[in-house]
Formats: structure tokens, sequence, C-alpha cells
């Protein structure tokens, strides 16, 4: 069976030039079939202050109204996903940019309203990804280059957690390739110590996973990420490392394991 590396990049790479620069080196070295996915957070955040539109934020959650929604379609569709692509594009890197609503590449639901009303945020599982049409390109050695933003296939776009994305299309595709999942940031792995980049944790397992929690070594928004790392190792998705972009192509980081 063939290898798929899906592999995510965190907005703070994407804002920061030398950053975005180096990881484009990086990324376009990266051998076989590969599918990028990002999100753009702090720069939509930006634009939407520039437009008046103040970023409501919950429990790390960017709720999305109506302006919130158009605002982040313009930048991580428009603005971010355009420039990833022509960068690839210079790299001889022959990459397609995409939304959920491309091709039916990832069709999601919207958010049941429970304790909170999140507006227009998609919710996904494996199920959501059209994995063939994603074979269809692998195959054609053309890059795929995915942001946050879904559809429910009923005309309406909705804002989508990257890392969710990550994950549920290295689980989708598992049927048809060995998928490894990699989550690029801009810290060199799980921190033990956030101010100290050299307390990476080499592995997590688990259960490590679950005590780090409790002591609160491991909080904020390093858990959604994790949760959704274990769903895809539960899923069985072969390897996934969290690390520095600059890493992507080193073995320093963070590996989960069950």
């Amino acid at each position: 069976m063939k290898s798929l590396k899906v592999i995510k990049v965190g907005g703070n790479v994407i804002d920061n030039e030398q950053n975005l620069s180096n990881f484009i080196d990086n990324f376009v070295q990266v051998k076989g079939p590969k599918i990028l996915v990002h999100g753009g957070g702090k720069k939509a955040s930006a634009m939407s202050r520039q437009m008046g539109v103040a970023p409501k934020m919950l429990q790390g959650r960017r709720v999305t109204d109506q302006e919130t929604l158009e605002i982040v379609t313009m930048v991580y569709a428009g603005l971010i996903n355009k420039n990833l692509v022509a960068r690839l594009q210079s790299k001889q890197c022959n990459a397609l940019g995409l939304t959920g609503a491309d091709g039916n590449t990832i069709q999601a639901v919207k958010r049941p309203v429970k304790a909170v009303d999140y507006g227009f945020v998609g919710d996904l599982d494996h199920q959501s990804v059209n994995s063939q049409l994603l074979d269809t390109l692998l195959n054609d050695n053309i890059c795929p280059v995915i942001c946050a933003i879904t559809h429910d296939k009923k005309g309406q776009l909705l804002n989508t957690n990257a890392d969710t994305i990550a994950t549920n299309l290295a689980i989708a595709m598992q049927n048809l390739y060995e998928t490894s999942l990699i989550f690029c940031f801009e810290k060199s792995g799980v921190l033990r110590d956030p101010e100290d980049e050299k307390s990476y944790f080499p592995n997590i397992s688990w259960q490590q996973y679950q005590q780090y929690k409790s002591e609160q070594i491991i909080k904020d928004g390093m858990i959604p990420k994790l949760d959704n790392a274990f769903e895809a190792i539960g899923a069985g998705v072969a390897s996934i490392v969290i690390k520095h972009a600059r890493n992507l192509n080193n073995d320093i980081g963070t590996t989960l394991y069950k």
C-alpha cells in the first residue's frame, strides 16, 4: 500500500514570512503523495478587526456569524489558500487549492446549538471526505491544498476547525493509503514547559496524555489538538507527529502512541 502524508500547517507559521518560506521549502521536499491542510485564524481575526467586526471566541473556538463567515471565507479560501498554492507552484510542486465545496471534497453538518451557538460552524467525520476525488488528484501528482471552509451540500458554507479536517482526512484516506498525520506549528512539539522549546515530549501515549491533562501539564489549546490526534490513532492512522514546521523532515517532535 502506498503511503500518504497529511500535513497541517498552523496560522502562526503562515503569518510569519520567514517561517512560511522555510516551511514551503521543507514541504516540497516531502516525497510521495501529500495533502496540505491550513487554517489562518490569526489573519482572519486581524482582517475582521480591520472591517469593524470584533472576533468572538468561546472555549478556544471561533463563533461564526454571517459577517464572520464572509471574512473567514475570503481569508482562508482566497488570500491564504491561493498564496500557498502560488508558493508551491513556484517550487515546481503542482498544487490545487480547495474548499470543502470544491468537488464536494468535504461535506459537513452545521454544529447543533447546545449550550453555545457557534453559528456557521461545520462538524464532520471521516465519512464527510470525498476520498475518491483526492485519490484521483494524488494519482495525477497534484497536491491538494485544503482550507478550513466546508459546505453542507445545501448551498451553505461552514467554518471548520483545520485540525479536525486534517484528522478526518487522514482517517478517510487510510482505506487507500498508509496515512501519516503531521501537525506543524511554531513549537518543537508538545512541551512540558511552554517557555522551554527543549522540553518537548519525544512521545506520548494515550494513558500519559490523560495523566498530563489531569496534572495540567498539557492544557488550553493543546487539548483539542491532541484529542483530534488520538481520535485518528484510534481509527488506525499509522503515525501522528506534532512538531515545529522547520522540523518537518527530521525526527524532532512529539510522536503519539496508543
